[in-house]
Protein backbone atom coordinates (compact mmCIF):
# COMPACT_ATOMS: atom_id res chain seq x y z
CA UNK A 1 0.00 0.00 0.00
CA UNK A 2 0.99 3.21 -1.15
CA UNK A 3 0.48 6.78 1.34
CA UNK A 4 -2.35 5.55 3.77
CA UNK A 5 -5.51 7.49 4.17
CA UNK A 6 -6.86 6.89 8.28
CA UNK A 7 -10.29 7.32 9.01
CA UNK A 8 -12.21 7.60 12.14
CA UNK A 9 -15.37 6.08 12.56
CA UNK A 10 -17.57 6.96 15.88
CA UNK A 11 -20.79 5.18 15.76
CA UNK A 12 -23.33 5.64 18.82
CA UNK A 13 -26.31 8.48 18.96
CA UNK A 14 -25.36 8.78 22.98
CA UNK A 15 -22.31 10.90 21.96
CA UNK A 16 -24.51 12.50 19.22
CA UNK A 17 -27.04 13.48 21.66
CA UNK A 18 -24.52 14.42 24.56
CA UNK A 19 -25.27 11.57 27.02
CA UNK A 20 -21.79 10.33 25.94
CA UNK A 21 -18.54 12.00 25.67
CA UNK A 22 -16.39 11.36 22.55
CA UNK A 23 -13.06 10.76 23.42
CA UNK A 24 -11.70 8.74 20.45
CA UNK A 25 -11.09 11.52 18.04
CA UNK A 26 -8.54 13.17 19.74
CA UNK A 27 -6.79 9.76 21.05
CA UNK A 28 -6.94 8.95 17.02
CA UNK A 29 -5.23 11.64 15.76
CA UNK A 30 -2.83 12.40 18.87
CA UNK A 31 -1.77 8.49 18.00
CA UNK A 32 -1.38 9.33 14.08
CA UNK A 33 0.80 12.33 14.75
CA UNK A 34 3.23 9.95 16.77
CA UNK A 35 3.59 8.03 14.17
CA UNK A 36 4.34 11.19 11.88
CA UNK A 37 0.60 10.89 10.16
CA UNK A 38 -2.78 12.64 10.00
CA UNK A 39 -6.35 11.52 9.89
CA UNK A 40 -8.05 12.39 6.71
CA UNK A 41 -11.47 12.26 7.90
CA UNK A 42 -13.64 11.59 10.93
CA UNK A 43 -17.20 10.85 11.49
CA UNK A 44 -19.66 10.75 14.31
CA UNK A 45 -23.01 8.70 12.72
CA UNK A 46 -26.09 7.87 15.05
CA UNK A 47 -26.70 4.36 15.07
CA UNK A 48 -28.55 3.72 12.36
CA UNK A 49 -28.17 0.83 10.05
CA UNK A 50 -28.67 2.56 6.55
CA UNK A 51 -26.01 5.54 7.52
CA UNK A 52 -23.72 2.76 8.92
CA UNK A 53 -23.62 1.07 5.46
CA UNK A 54 -23.38 3.83 3.18
CA UNK A 55 -20.35 5.31 5.21
CA UNK A 56 -18.54 2.32 5.03
CA UNK A 57 -19.14 2.34 1.58
CA UNK A 58 -17.92 5.46 1.22
CA UNK A 59 -14.73 5.03 3.44
CA UNK A 60 -14.07 1.73 1.18
CA UNK A 61 -14.29 3.58 -2.14
CA UNK A 62 -11.39 5.68 -1.24
CA UNK A 63 -8.13 4.50 -2.58
CA UNK A 64 -5.62 3.33 0.59
CA UNK A 65 -7.79 3.97 3.06
CA UNK A 66 -7.34 2.61 6.54
CA UNK A 67 -10.68 2.95 9.28
CA UNK A 68 -10.90 2.66 13.01
CA UNK A 69 -14.49 2.10 14.09
CA UNK A 70 -15.59 2.46 17.21
CA UNK A 71 -18.76 1.06 18.47
CA UNK A 72 -21.74 -1.01 17.84
CA UNK A 73 -20.25 -4.56 18.06
CA UNK A 74 -22.09 -6.01 20.95
CA UNK A 75 -25.23 -7.92 21.33
CA UNK A 76 -28.02 -5.46 22.10
CA UNK A 77 -30.57 -5.04 19.81
CA UNK A 78 -29.40 -1.13 18.20
CA UNK A 79 -25.90 -3.40 18.15
CA UNK A 80 -25.50 -3.07 13.65
CA UNK A 81 -22.06 -2.24 13.18
CA UNK A 82 -21.11 -6.12 12.59
CA UNK A 83 -24.08 -6.86 10.22
CA UNK A 84 -23.69 -3.39 8.61
CA UNK A 85 -19.82 -4.76 7.82
CA UNK A 86 -21.22 -7.85 6.35
CA UNK A 87 -23.54 -5.79 3.94
CA UNK A 88 -21.17 -3.30 3.21
CA UNK A 89 -17.52 -4.66 3.37
CA UNK A 90 -18.13 -8.49 2.51
CA UNK A 91 -21.17 -10.66 1.59
CA UNK A 92 -23.96 -9.77 3.43
CA UNK A 93 -23.94 -12.67 5.53
CA UNK A 94 -22.92 -12.93 9.36
CA UNK A 95 -21.28 -16.50 10.30
CA UNK A 96 -20.09 -17.72 13.82
CA UNK A 97 -16.30 -16.98 13.65
CA UNK A 98 -14.92 -20.39 15.86
CA UNK A 99 -11.92 -19.35 17.75
CA UNK A 100 -15.07 -16.02 19.13
CA UNK A 101 -17.15 -18.42 19.98
CA UNK A 102 -14.88 -20.63 22.12
CA UNK A 103 -13.52 -16.80 23.74
CA UNK A 104 -17.24 -15.88 24.44
CA UNK A 105 -18.12 -19.47 25.51
CA UNK A 106 -14.76 -19.73 28.05
CA UNK A 107 -15.13 -16.20 29.40
CA UNK A 108 -19.29 -16.73 30.19
CA UNK A 109 -19.95 -19.77 30.53
CA UNK A 110 -23.68 -20.51 30.65
CA UNK A 111 -24.19 -16.75 30.57
CA UNK A 112 -22.90 -16.72 27.42
CA UNK A 113 -26.58 -17.19 25.79
CA UNK A 114 -28.70 -16.55 24.46
CA UNK A 115 -27.32 -12.84 24.03
CA UNK A 116 -23.60 -12.47 24.37
CA UNK A 117 -22.56 -15.34 21.87
CA UNK A 118 -24.11 -13.04 19.23
CA UNK A 119 -20.76 -11.43 19.05
CA UNK A 120 -19.35 -14.00 17.30
CA UNK A 121 -21.56 -13.43 14.22
CA UNK A 122 -19.22 -11.86 12.34
CA UNK A 123 -18.35 -10.84 8.45
CA UNK A 124 -17.11 -14.14 6.56
CA UNK A 125 -12.81 -13.63 6.88
CA UNK A 126 -12.95 -11.36 10.02
CA UNK A 127 -10.07 -11.62 11.98
CA UNK A 128 -9.77 -11.00 15.54
CA UNK A 129 -8.52 -8.55 17.63
CA UNK A 130 -7.74 -9.19 21.31
CA UNK A 131 -9.74 -7.39 23.89
CA UNK A 132 -6.66 -6.22 26.52
CA UNK A 133 -9.73 -5.65 29.31
CA UNK A 134 -12.05 -8.39 29.31
CA UNK A 135 -10.97 -10.18 26.20
CA UNK A 136 -14.44 -9.90 24.48
CA UNK A 137 -13.13 -10.17 20.72
CA UNK A 138 -13.16 -7.20 18.18
CA UNK A 139 -12.23 -7.55 14.55
CA UNK A 140 -10.99 -6.74 11.59
CA UNK A 141 -11.47 -6.99 7.63
CA UNK A 142 -8.39 -7.25 5.01
CA UNK A 143 -6.08 -5.87 7.35
CA UNK A 144 -7.53 -2.03 6.75
CA UNK A 145 -10.64 -2.19 8.46
CA UNK A 146 -10.69 -2.54 12.19
CA UNK A 147 -14.11 -2.81 14.72
CA UNK A 148 -13.63 -1.97 18.38
CA UNK A 149 -15.64 -1.68 21.24
CA UNK A 150 -17.19 1.96 22.10
CA UNK A 151 -15.30 1.90 25.35
CA UNK A 152 -12.22 3.38 25.02
CA UNK A 153 -10.49 1.41 27.78
CA UNK A 154 -10.70 -1.50 25.29
CA UNK A 155 -10.19 0.44 22.32
CA UNK A 156 -7.27 2.37 22.19
CA UNK A 157 -4.95 -0.47 23.35
CA UNK A 158 -6.01 -1.95 20.24
CA UNK A 159 -5.21 0.73 18.14
CA UNK A 160 -1.77 1.46 19.23
CA UNK A 161 -1.11 -2.29 18.67
CA UNK A 162 -2.62 -1.78 15.05
CA UNK A 163 -0.57 1.08 14.20
CA UNK A 164 2.83 -1.06 15.71
CA UNK A 165 1.74 -3.63 13.41
CA UNK A 166 1.02 -0.92 10.09
CA UNK A 167 3.55 1.86 10.90
CA UNK A 168 6.64 0.42 12.75
CA UNK A 169 8.68 3.59 11.86
CA UNK A 170 7.74 6.48 12.69
CA UNK A 171 8.15 9.54 9.78
CA UNK A 172 9.25 12.78 10.54
CA UNK A 173 6.94 15.59 9.97
CA UNK A 174 9.03 19.19 9.35
CA UNK A 175 7.19 21.78 10.24
CA UNK A 176 7.65 25.66 10.09
CA UNK A 177 5.56 28.11 11.49
CA UNK A 178 4.87 31.75 12.02
CA UNK A 179 2.50 34.16 12.80
CA UNK A 180 2.29 37.61 10.49
CA UNK A 181 0.25 41.22 11.04
CA UNK A 182 -1.37 40.92 8.24
CA UNK A 183 -4.85 39.74 6.92
CA UNK A 184 -4.36 36.54 4.80
CA UNK A 185 -4.96 37.89 1.78
CA UNK A 186 -1.89 39.03 1.16
CA UNK A 187 -0.21 35.81 1.54
CA UNK A 188 -3.08 34.23 -1.14
CA UNK A 189 -0.59 34.18 -3.75
CA UNK A 190 2.09 32.29 -1.93
CA UNK A 191 -0.56 29.67 -1.19
CA UNK A 192 -1.52 29.64 -4.40
CA UNK A 193 2.02 28.09 -5.32
CA UNK A 194 2.47 25.41 -2.39
CA UNK A 195 3.28 21.96 -4.31
CA UNK A 196 0.90 19.64 -3.79
CA UNK A 197 2.45 17.21 -1.21
CA UNK A 198 3.19 19.98 1.15
CA UNK A 199 0.25 20.65 4.15
CA UNK A 200 -0.25 24.49 4.93
CA UNK A 201 -2.92 25.92 6.98
CA UNK A 202 -3.63 29.85 7.31
CA UNK A 203 -5.45 30.65 10.16
CA UNK A 204 -6.42 34.64 10.95
CA UNK A 205 -7.61 35.94 13.51
CA UNK A 206 -8.61 39.78 14.63
CA UNK A 207 -6.73 41.11 17.71
CA UNK A 208 -8.13 45.09 19.31
CA UNK A 209 -5.16 46.21 17.65
CA UNK A 210 -5.59 44.76 13.67
CA UNK A 211 -5.29 41.56 12.26
CA UNK A 212 -2.62 38.72 12.60
CA UNK A 213 -2.68 35.51 10.15
CA UNK A 214 -1.14 32.42 11.06
CA UNK A 215 0.64 30.16 8.91
CA UNK A 216 1.77 27.05 9.01
CA UNK A 217 4.06 24.68 6.24
CA UNK A 218 4.87 20.90 7.14
CA UNK A 219 6.47 18.06 4.62
CA UNK A 220 8.16 15.00 5.39
CA UNK A 221 10.87 16.55 2.89
CA UNK A 222 12.53 18.36 5.20
CA UNK A 223 14.17 20.60 2.43
CA UNK A 224 11.00 20.96 0.46
CA UNK A 225 8.97 21.80 3.91
CA UNK A 226 11.82 25.16 4.35
CA UNK A 227 12.08 26.17 0.96
CA UNK A 228 7.90 26.34 0.76
CA UNK A 229 8.24 27.92 4.20
CA UNK A 230 10.98 31.09 3.26
CA UNK A 231 8.47 31.61 0.12
CA UNK A 232 6.31 33.47 2.62
CA UNK A 233 9.23 35.14 4.47
CA UNK A 234 10.37 36.30 1.05
CA UNK A 235 6.85 38.09 0.27
CA UNK A 236 6.56 39.52 4.32
CA UNK A 237 9.96 41.25 3.51
CA UNK A 238 9.26 42.45 0.31
CA UNK A 239 5.79 44.12 2.13
CA UNK A 240 7.51 44.65 5.15
CA UNK A 241 4.94 42.95 7.00
CA UNK A 242 5.98 42.23 10.61
CA UNK A 243 6.06 38.66 11.56
CA UNK A 244 7.33 36.04 14.18
CA UNK A 245 8.34 32.87 14.33
CA UNK A 246 7.42 29.76 16.27
CA UNK A 247 9.12 26.75 17.20
CA UNK A 248 10.49 25.28 14.30
CA UNK A 249 10.72 21.09 13.82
Amino acid sequence: MSEPKFFALIIGTEILNRRRVDKHFDFVTQALIQKGHKLSGSFIIEDDPGLIIETLNYIASLENSILFSFGGIGSTPDDYTRQCVAYALSDGELITHQEAKIIIEKKLGDNAYPHPIKMAELPKNAKLLHNPINNMPAFSLNERYFFMPGFPEMSHPMVIKILEKLIPHKRTYFRHTLTAHCKENELIEVMEKMPKNVEFSSLPKRHHDGWRVSISVASHDALLAQQSFNMYLLVLQHKNILYSLHNQV
